[in-house]
């Protein structure tokens, strides 16, 4: 009964979002950070003989004390040397037949196109890669674009209803909501290598390119907490109220196993992403939480809990969820719609280009959703 509610749930999102559509993404793998080096222990040092006492010493030989040679520089390894191969900068060349406004105009210099980001990830990583991706916009269609970060999904929704933006990349659940009040239209879906965790019966799917992902329940190792239903009398935290992985489906998973999280739940609260209730359940703030499938592996977490693997158990993974993409307001004009799609179809066919957007949203491809 409970996976039939959760695929009904999941139906619905599908058909409302990315019927007919290309493949969707999924959260994409980050790779751990590397463990620090092991020290190697200083060799204790020898202590001297004692010289005998039953008959005197001979007086040492002097031998010249040979100088020391220079210490010579280690060589680079091949790690240090790989990390200096970066990625190449992104191409941004101009793209043929992209429309011309004049001032006043959408697109003009004095009226951009405005894309709005939200913050399910690192909001400074976030905020670099859309800044990064509006530059390179610019470039390949000759338009003027800037870009919004919003600090939940609801703003981001309410800015492209009044016409404050044109784009924005909102999560399947807030995309569907978006549609319904202001008729907000997707134009891209995303796609992604399938991340998985060992309790997910999907892990064989791992790294291969899937139309949805997975979210998971987490809590502190140690917990007593194993079962959904052991979170009765816990505090939780979700990530924003109209998170699909953070906040939609698992309100609708505990539901459906006997845990209402209105009553139940001795209280809960929205940490605003992802990362956040991974770092929330790291400290003890929330002795669970909800999150995509594996928001630990985040590089802002890596970075600032070396050893969060180690400390945050998965007990329970979701169904499959529809992916993400992008979506347009309904008064933004066909051309500029189009230009928009053909610029970042061309950012994803450059590995440059790919590295720009692939920051904000670790999308491994973006495909046109059909008209």
């Amino acid at each position: 009964m409970k996976r039939h509610v959760l695929l009904a749930v999941a139906l619905v999102l599908v058909l409302a979002t990315i019927a007919a559509c290309a493949p969707a993404p999924t959260p994409t793998p980050v790779p751990p950070t590397a463990a620090p080096a092991t020290a190697v222990p200083t060799k204790a040092a020898v202590p001297t003989a004692v010289p005998p006492t039953t008959a005197p010493t001979a007086a040492p030989t002097a031998v010249p004390t040979k100088a020391p040679e220079p210490t010579k520089a280690p060589e680079p390894t091949k790690a240090a040397a790989a990390a200096t191969a970066t990625v190449p900068p992104a191409m941004c060349a101009k793209l043929p037949n992209m429309p011309t406004v004049t001032a006043g105009q959408l697109g003009a210099p004095d009226k951009p196109i405005v894309i709005t980001f939200v913050p399910s990830g690192d909001v400074p990583t976030i905020t670099r890669s859309g800044e990064e991706t509006a530059a390179c916009l610019n470039k390949i269609t000759g338009l003027t674009f800037q870009i919004n970060v919003q600090t939940s999904y609801a703003g981001a929704i309410e800015a492209l209803g009044a016409n404050k933006a044109n784009f924005s990349f909102l999560a399947t659940f807030a995309a569907i909501l978006a549609k319904q009040k202001y008729g907000v239209e997707p134009v891209l879906v995303a796609t992604r290598a399938y991340q998985t965790v060992d309790l997910d019966p999907d892990k064989a799917m791992k790294g291969t390119q899937q139309p949805f992902y997975k979210g998971q329940f987490i809590t502190k190792k140690g917990s007593p907490i194993k079962t959904l239903a052991d979170l009765k009398g816990k505090t939780f935290c979700f990530t924003d109220p109209l998170s699909t992985s953070g906040t939609i489906i698992p309100q609708v998973i505990l539901k459906a196993n006997g845990v209402n999280p209105d009553k139940d739940l001795k209280a809960s609260q929205f940490a605003g992403s992802h990362p956040n209730v991974v770092s929330a359940v790291y400290k003890g703030d929330c002795d669970a939480g909800a999150t995509f499938i594996d928001a630990r592996t985040d590089a802002s977490v890596l970075k600032t809990y070396p050893d969060v693997n180690d400390k945050v158990d998965i007990f329970y993974v979701t169904d499959k969820i529809p992916n993400d993409g992008m979506q347009v307001s309904k008064d933004t004009p066909a051309a500029i719609r189009d230009a928009t799609v053909s610029g970042l179809l061309s950012m994803m066919a450059d590995p440059g280009g790919k590295a720009v957007v692939r920051r904000a949203y670790t999308y491994d491809n973006l495909v046109k959703v059909p008209t």
